[in-house]
């Protein structure tokens, strides 16, 4: 088993940063790859960074490149999603997930484990 918990979000204005972590727990081979997902209402979630904890190898989502990094921390256990210039379409609910294949990249359905989420508000 494999738990996560979101820490970090909040309410910003546009052009603003939010960092949200993500603390897992658990069998490290459940979590080669950890992702960021994010779902806005009536909307479908949609995959925003992955790293492969391995090696470190990353993946963004066209709409988040250049603004948005994922890093990891493994002595910690702890993942990160650095969003800088914000826009008011990444208000959202963000998700960290857990995947045991290192090819999980942005796909929710790869993923196996996930956090309860953290509410990300972004005014204009």
């Amino acid at each position: 088993q494999v738990q996560l918990v979101e820490s970090g979000g909040g309410s910003v204005q546009a052009g603003g940063s939010l960092r949200l972590s993500c603390a897992a727990s658990g069998y490290t081979y459940s979590r080669n790859c950890m992702g960021w997902f994010r779902q806005a209402p009536g909307k479908e979630r949609e995959g925003v960074a992955a790293i492969y904890t391995g090696g470190g190898s990353t993946y963004y989502a066209d709409s988040v490149k250049g603004r948005f990094t994922i890093s990891q921390d493994n002595a910690k256990n702890t993942v990160y999603l650095q969003m800088n210039s914000l826009k008011p379409e990444d208000t959202a609910m963000y998700y960290c997930a857990a995947s045991p294949v290192n090819w999980a990249h942005l796909f929710p359905g790869r993923y196996n484990y996930w956090g309860q989420g953290t509410q990300v508000t972004v005014s204009s």
